[in-house]
This record gives structure tokens, C-alpha cells and sequence, in this order.
């Protein structure tokens, strides 16, 4: 299959209940039958799935990126990529300390716990379904941390193919562009 490079960056497993229904290996042996040119997997508070996706995407010669879907208690959602093992430690801290501090099999992250640990990371922004002022709002907040990242503070933008696309993504890039 020849096209564009792709990749899909915010895959979810069988290991996000009630969001992702495949193995990480069947996720690597799709992104390759379909010619991706990587894939990375962000399961949601968790990093659960990424070792056995590693394990088959370092086998099928596949460029595979480990990261974190984290739903905070606001609503929100960040995908995070740690670019180094320093910051692969403050995000298995952030999920152990959401973790600890939540019932079991729940995990509570706060707006504040994540700014304070994305230093190093590479972080985007999940826009809701319906963009509005308070997501625009968060956006803004997380724009004030960039000179902590590793990338600049990026934005998930997906069609969802339900007509409105061009709409929703030109909102988004007026949201974005607003954050600066």
C-alpha cells in the first residue's frame, strides 16, 4: 500500500475498558497490513498494553511511540509521549499518585498533577466533541507550560466523519490559534 505517511498516534487497546477492543499485537499487525508508518499506543491512565505492543511492533520492524491517553476528573483528555526515561518516570509517577489517591480501578488526575509532570513530554491536547470556551480555556492554561515540553503543546484534531468536519476543524485552529 503506497499514500501518505501516517501514522496513528492515540491508539487505544483492549487495556482502555469500554474504549479499545484489540490486543496491542492485532493493533501492530493492522497498522503494518495497512502500511502505517508507525503506531503508538495510549491506553487510557495506563500503560498497561505498551510493552507487549513494543515487544510486536520492535518484531514487524514497525516504529512504535509508548504514550499515555490521561482523562483527567475535569473531563479532559491529553495524549503524553515521553521522550526520554526521565520523563517515562514522572508519567508512571503521575499514574501510580492517580492511582493511590482514587478507588480501585479508577485514577484521579487533576489539571494540576499534569502540568506539574509533562516536563519532557510531548503533549496533545484531545479536543471534546463539540469544542467550546472550556476547552479553549484548558488549551490556554497548557500553552503557559510549553517551554517544558519536548515539542510544542499539540492538538489531537481527528474527523469523525459526521459532515461538520471542515467546521470542526477550522473551530479547532481558531481555538489553537487563540492559545497561541
Amino acid at each position: 500500500m503506497t499514500g501518505p505517511a501516517y501514522a496513528e498516534l492515540g491508539a487505544r487497546s483492549n487495556f482502555s475498558f469500554l474504549d479499545g477492543a484489540s490486543h496491542p499485537e492485532e493493533l501492530v499487525q493492522t497498522a503494518q497490513a495497512l502500511g502505517l508508518a508507525g503506531l503508538g499506543l495510549c491506553d487510557a491512565n495506563s500503560l498497561a498494553g505498551v510493552v507487549r505492543g513494543h515487544v510486536a511492533a520492535r518484531a514487524a520492524g514497525l516504529p512504535f511511540a509508548v504514550g499515555c491517553r490521561l482523562v483527567l476528573q475535569d473531563g479532559s483528555a491529553w495524549l503524553a509521549w515521553p521522550t526520554d526515561r526521565a520523563a517515562y518516570g514522572r508519567l508512571t509517577a503521575l499514574l501510580s499518585h492517580g492511582r493511590m489517591h482514587a478507588p480501585k480501578g479508577e485514577c484521579r488526575l487533576g489539571r494540576d498533577d499534569l502540568l506539574a509532570a509533562a516536563e519532557g513530554w510531548a503533549l496533545a491536547a484531545v479536543p471534546p466533541a463539540e469544542p467550546d470556551a472550556a476547552f479553549a480555556t484548558r488549551l490556554r492554561a497548557a500553552a503557559a507550560l510549553r517551554h517544558r515540553l519536548a515539542l510544542p503543546l499539540l492538538l489531537a484534531a481527528a474527523c469523525p466523519y459526521l459532515g461538520d468536519d471542515r467546521r470542526r476543524l477550522d473551530r479547532l485552529a481558531a481555538i489553537a490559534e487563540a492559545a497561541g
